[in-house]
Protein backbone atom coordinates (compact mmCIF):
# COMPACT_ATOMS: atom_id res chain seq x y z
CA UNK A 1 0.00 0.00 0.00
CA UNK A 2 1.25 3.51 -0.80
CA UNK A 3 2.96 5.12 2.17
CA UNK A 4 3.55 8.81 2.83
CA UNK A 5 5.74 10.74 5.19
CA UNK A 6 4.25 14.15 5.90
CA UNK A 7 5.95 17.31 7.15
CA UNK A 8 4.80 20.72 8.38
CA UNK A 9 7.71 23.13 8.76
CA UNK A 10 8.08 26.69 10.14
CA UNK A 11 10.38 28.79 7.95
CA UNK A 12 11.47 32.37 8.56
CA UNK A 13 9.95 34.51 5.83
CA UNK A 14 13.40 36.01 5.22
CA UNK A 15 14.75 32.47 4.62
CA UNK A 16 12.12 31.33 2.10
CA UNK A 17 14.58 31.38 -0.81
CA UNK A 18 17.18 29.51 1.22
CA UNK A 19 14.58 26.88 2.11
CA UNK A 20 13.55 26.50 -1.52
CA UNK A 21 17.19 25.93 -2.49
CA UNK A 22 17.62 23.46 0.37
CA UNK A 23 14.55 21.48 -0.75
CA UNK A 24 15.57 21.50 -4.41
CA UNK A 25 19.05 20.28 -3.47
CA UNK A 26 17.54 17.37 -1.57
CA UNK A 27 15.17 16.68 -4.45
CA UNK A 28 18.17 16.18 -6.70
CA UNK A 29 18.97 12.88 -5.03
CA UNK A 30 15.62 11.95 -3.41
CA UNK A 31 15.01 9.13 -5.90
CA UNK A 32 18.25 7.47 -4.79
CA UNK A 33 16.65 6.89 -1.39
CA UNK A 34 13.53 5.27 -2.85
CA UNK A 35 11.25 8.34 -2.74
CA UNK A 36 8.82 7.95 -5.63
CA UNK A 37 7.30 11.43 -5.26
CA UNK A 38 8.24 14.57 -3.36
CA UNK A 39 6.17 17.73 -3.08
CA UNK A 40 6.97 20.92 -1.17
CA UNK A 41 4.51 23.81 -0.92
CA UNK A 42 4.91 27.30 0.55
CA UNK A 43 1.96 28.89 2.39
CA UNK A 44 -0.19 31.02 0.10
CA UNK A 45 -3.74 30.94 1.50
CA UNK A 46 -3.43 29.65 5.07
CA UNK A 47 -5.99 31.11 7.51
CA UNK A 48 -5.62 31.59 11.23
CA UNK A 49 -8.16 29.45 13.08
CA UNK A 50 -9.98 29.94 16.39
CA UNK A 51 -8.93 26.58 17.83
CA UNK A 52 -6.27 25.06 15.58
CA UNK A 53 -4.33 26.03 12.46
CA UNK A 54 -1.05 25.38 10.67
CA UNK A 55 0.66 28.23 12.54
CA UNK A 56 -0.21 26.84 15.97
CA UNK A 57 0.78 23.36 14.78
CA UNK A 58 4.46 24.39 14.63
CA UNK A 59 4.30 27.29 17.11
CA UNK A 60 5.14 29.67 14.25
CA UNK A 61 6.54 33.10 15.06
CA UNK A 62 5.18 36.28 13.50
CA UNK A 63 8.10 36.40 11.05
CA UNK A 64 7.63 32.80 9.88
CA UNK A 65 5.62 31.09 7.16
CA UNK A 66 4.56 27.44 6.75
CA UNK A 67 5.77 24.73 4.39
CA UNK A 68 3.54 21.72 3.67
CA UNK A 69 5.39 18.74 2.19
CA UNK A 70 5.39 14.99 1.76
CA UNK A 71 7.44 12.09 0.43
CA UNK A 72 5.73 9.15 -1.26
CA UNK A 73 7.00 5.58 -0.98
CA UNK A 74 5.64 2.31 -2.37
CA UNK A 75 5.49 0.88 1.18
CA UNK A 76 6.47 1.46 4.80
CA UNK A 77 9.40 -0.88 4.30
CA UNK A 78 10.68 1.41 1.54
CA UNK A 79 10.30 4.41 3.88
CA UNK A 80 12.22 2.63 6.65
CA UNK A 81 15.01 1.69 4.24
CA UNK A 82 15.19 5.30 3.02
CA UNK A 83 15.50 6.66 6.55
CA UNK A 84 18.37 4.30 7.21
CA UNK A 85 20.12 5.55 4.07
CA UNK A 86 19.55 9.16 5.16
CA UNK A 87 21.43 8.53 8.38
CA UNK A 88 24.47 7.15 6.57
CA UNK A 89 24.71 9.51 3.62
CA UNK A 90 27.38 12.25 3.95
CA UNK A 91 25.32 14.61 1.78
CA UNK A 92 22.55 14.55 4.38
CA UNK A 93 25.04 15.23 7.14
CA UNK A 94 26.28 18.28 5.24
CA UNK A 95 22.73 19.57 4.65
CA UNK A 96 21.83 19.22 8.32
CA UNK A 97 24.71 21.48 9.40
CA UNK A 98 22.96 24.61 8.19
CA UNK A 99 19.22 24.04 7.85
CA UNK A 100 17.09 27.13 7.02
CA UNK A 101 14.35 26.22 9.51
CA UNK A 102 13.84 25.19 13.15
CA UNK A 103 13.84 21.38 13.04
CA UNK A 104 12.72 21.19 16.69
CA UNK A 105 9.33 22.62 15.73
CA UNK A 106 8.89 20.74 12.45
CA UNK A 107 6.21 18.04 12.69
CA UNK A 108 6.43 14.78 10.75
CA UNK A 109 5.04 11.27 10.67
CA UNK A 110 4.25 8.22 8.57
CA UNK A 111 0.82 7.64 7.03
CA UNK A 112 -0.88 4.87 5.04
CA UNK A 113 -3.02 5.95 2.10
CA UNK A 114 -6.73 5.13 2.45
CA UNK A 115 -7.76 7.12 -0.66
CA UNK A 116 -5.17 7.42 -3.42
CA UNK A 117 -6.82 8.92 -6.50
CA UNK A 118 -5.43 10.87 -9.44
CA UNK A 119 -2.01 11.69 -10.80
CA UNK A 120 -0.90 15.20 -9.71
CA UNK A 121 1.32 16.80 -8.64
CA UNK A 122 0.14 20.16 -10.03
CA UNK A 123 1.13 23.66 -8.96
CA UNK A 124 -1.12 24.14 -5.93
CA UNK A 125 -2.07 21.99 -2.93
CA UNK A 126 -4.85 22.30 -0.37
CA UNK A 127 -3.57 20.53 2.73
CA UNK A 128 -5.52 19.20 5.72
CA UNK A 129 -4.89 17.63 9.13
CA UNK A 130 -8.03 16.05 10.59
CA UNK A 131 -8.81 14.41 13.96
CA UNK A 132 -11.03 11.36 13.48
CA UNK A 133 -12.42 8.98 16.14
CA UNK A 134 -11.08 5.51 15.40
CA UNK A 135 -14.62 4.13 15.67
CA UNK A 136 -15.56 6.42 12.75
CA UNK A 137 -12.77 5.40 10.38
CA UNK A 138 -15.03 3.22 8.24
CA UNK A 139 -17.47 6.11 7.80
CA UNK A 140 -14.59 8.51 7.16
CA UNK A 141 -13.19 6.27 4.41
CA UNK A 142 -16.60 6.17 2.72
CA UNK A 143 -16.90 9.96 2.93
CA UNK A 144 -13.35 10.41 1.57
CA UNK A 145 -14.02 8.11 -1.40
CA UNK A 146 -17.15 10.05 -2.26
CA UNK A 147 -15.38 13.39 -1.90
CA UNK A 148 -12.48 12.24 -4.07
CA UNK A 149 -14.94 11.33 -6.84
CA UNK A 150 -16.67 14.72 -6.63
CA UNK A 151 -13.48 16.78 -6.59
CA UNK A 152 -12.02 14.88 -9.53
CA UNK A 153 -15.22 15.24 -11.52
CA UNK A 154 -14.79 19.00 -11.31
CA UNK A 155 -11.13 18.97 -12.26
CA UNK A 156 -8.93 18.34 -9.19
CA UNK A 157 -5.74 16.59 -10.29
CA UNK A 158 -5.46 14.23 -7.37
CA UNK A 159 -6.98 13.51 -3.97
CA UNK A 160 -5.14 11.81 -1.10
CA UNK A 161 -6.32 10.77 2.37
CA UNK A 162 -3.85 9.05 4.68
CA UNK A 163 -4.27 7.66 8.19
CA UNK A 164 -1.59 7.85 10.88
CA UNK A 165 0.59 4.75 11.07
CA UNK A 166 3.88 5.96 12.58
CA UNK A 167 3.00 9.26 14.25
CA UNK A 168 4.33 10.14 17.68
CA UNK A 169 3.43 12.86 20.17
CA UNK A 170 6.35 15.29 20.19
CA UNK A 171 7.80 17.28 23.08
CA UNK A 172 6.92 20.65 21.52
CA UNK A 173 5.00 19.94 18.32
CA UNK A 174 3.52 16.94 16.52
CA UNK A 175 0.60 15.89 14.34
CA UNK A 176 -1.47 14.80 17.38
CA UNK A 177 -0.82 18.09 19.17
CA UNK A 178 -1.69 20.08 16.04
CA UNK A 179 -5.36 19.02 16.20
CA UNK A 180 -5.55 18.61 19.99
CA UNK A 181 -6.06 14.88 19.54
CA UNK A 182 -8.31 13.23 22.11
CA UNK A 183 -8.20 9.64 23.44
CA UNK A 184 -9.68 7.23 20.93
CA UNK A 185 -8.86 9.44 17.93
CA UNK A 186 -6.34 9.19 15.13
CA UNK A 187 -4.88 11.72 12.68
CA UNK A 188 -5.65 12.02 8.97
CA UNK A 189 -3.11 13.80 6.73
CA UNK A 190 -4.62 14.71 3.37
CA UNK A 191 -4.42 17.01 0.37
CA UNK A 192 -6.05 17.90 -2.94
CA UNK A 193 -3.92 19.03 -5.87
CA UNK A 194 -4.80 21.63 -8.51
CA UNK A 195 -3.09 23.35 -11.43
CA UNK A 196 -3.04 26.72 -9.65
CA UNK A 197 -4.82 28.75 -6.96
CA UNK A 198 -7.29 30.08 -9.55
CA UNK A 199 -7.97 26.51 -10.64
CA UNK A 200 -8.51 25.57 -6.97
CA UNK A 201 -11.02 28.38 -6.55
CA UNK A 202 -12.98 27.38 -9.68
CA UNK A 203 -13.09 23.70 -8.73
CA UNK A 204 -14.06 24.33 -5.11
CA UNK A 205 -16.84 26.75 -6.09
CA UNK A 206 -18.41 24.00 -8.22
CA UNK A 207 -17.88 21.33 -5.56
CA UNK A 208 -19.62 23.39 -2.87
CA UNK A 209 -22.72 23.63 -5.08
CA UNK A 210 -22.84 19.90 -5.81
CA UNK A 211 -25.74 18.34 -3.87
CA UNK A 212 -23.54 15.45 -2.70
CA UNK A 213 -21.51 18.01 -0.73
CA UNK A 214 -23.95 20.90 -0.22
CA UNK A 215 -26.72 18.68 1.18
CA UNK A 216 -24.60 16.72 3.64
CA UNK A 217 -26.10 16.48 7.13
CA UNK A 218 -23.57 18.01 9.57
CA UNK A 219 -24.63 15.44 12.16
CA UNK A 220 -23.28 12.62 9.97
CA UNK A 221 -19.81 14.10 9.43
CA UNK A 222 -17.44 11.60 11.14
CA UNK A 223 -14.85 14.08 12.46
CA UNK A 224 -14.57 17.31 14.45
CA UNK A 225 -14.42 20.06 11.83
CA UNK A 226 -13.65 22.68 14.49
CA UNK A 227 -10.24 21.11 15.07
CA UNK A 228 -9.47 20.39 11.42
CA UNK A 229 -6.51 22.33 9.97
CA UNK A 230 -6.47 23.45 6.34
CA UNK A 231 -4.73 25.84 3.96
CA UNK A 232 -3.50 26.45 0.43
CA UNK A 233 0.13 26.05 -0.62
CA UNK A 234 1.95 26.94 -3.82
CA UNK A 235 4.23 24.07 -4.77
CA UNK A 236 7.86 24.79 -5.60
CA UNK A 237 9.25 21.23 -5.64
CA UNK A 238 7.31 18.61 -7.63
CA UNK A 239 9.15 15.35 -8.22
Amino acid sequence: MTYFEGFITPVRTADKDAYREHARKFGGFAAEFGISRMVEGMADDVPHGKTTDFYRAVQAHDDETIVFSFFEYPSKQARDAANEKFQNDPRMADMMKDMPFDAKRMIFGGFEAIVDAGEGPGGYVNGFIVPVPKKNLKAYRALARMAAKVWQEYGALDYRECVAEDVKVGKWTSFPRSVKLKPGETVIFSWITYKSRKHRDRVNAKVMKDPRIANMDPKTIPFDGKRMIYGGFETFVKL
